[in-house]
């Protein structure tokens, strides 16, 4: 159990899965730079966190939850989280029935090969379960909403999800506690990246061989 002070942000998450200098540019240089891509995201993360809780049905719509788990060491935001109305599950302060929380994440674009943003959901659905005292695994799904084709995507919170998310979260306080940025290393997916040009991985990642470099050089 980590105690509040040693809490990291639940969306860092998201950038170590995709790329660990990246992870450590931000949280630990305190390094940020915007593109398209992230003005997109964060205009659309602003829209979302306007509403106030409200009601549809059987569902009540709760924007922009202050979220943490003791556990895992994480603190952060959800997007939306929608309470359903069921026979079973969690009761809310004021509100009469019982309720099973379902996590909802927003982004930009559309949906990822890799698991980036169904980890830092899977994330939100575990910090839930410890704030609503919720056994583990009792929230079993969420879902991904994409800006660009303006539909959900639903999440099976399944175990193979769940432990990459704790093994994730283990590795970015060790990440933390080290204090040291990785090496760059240039992918193919470096492009989209808004920090590409303060990261420089074409270059900065290349590793020179001085001996190699002079014999070359000599054969001319």
């Amino acid at each position: 159990m980590y105690s509040e002070t040693q809490l990291l942000l639940l969306s860092g998450l998201q950038h170590l899965q995709f790329c660990r200098r990246q992870w450590a540019l931000i949280h630990l240089e305190q390094v940020w730079s915007e593109n398209q891509f992230t003005a997109e995201g964060r205009n659309l993360h602003d829209k979302v966190h306007d509403s106030e809780i409200e009601s549809r049905g059987d569902v009540r719509i709760v924007r922009g939850l202050r979220l943490q788990c003791l556990r895992l060491g994480l603190v952060g935001q959800a997007d939306v989280v929608e309470f359903i109305s069921a026979d079973t599950g969690v009761e809310l302060d004021g509100v009469t029935g019982f309720w099973r929380p379902f996590p909802v994440e927003y982004k930009r674009g559309k949906t990822k090969i890799d698991d980036c943003d169904r980890v830092q959901l899977c994330a939100q659905a575990m910090c839930l379960e410890e704030m609503l005292k919720i056994p583990c695994g009792g929230i079993a799904a969420g879902a991904l909403f994409y800006g660009r084709p303006r539909r959900r995507e639903q999440v099976v919170l399944d175990t193979s999800l769940r432990d990459k998310t704790e093994a994730l979260a283990q590795e970015m306080h060790q990440l933390h506690a080290a204090g040291q940025t990785p090496k760059a290393k240039y992918q193919k997916k470096c492009g989209s990246c808004s920090l590409y040009e303060t990261c420089l991985p074409k270059t900065t990642g290349i590793k020179k061989d001085v001996a190699g470099y002079l014999a070359k050089a000599l054969e001319f």
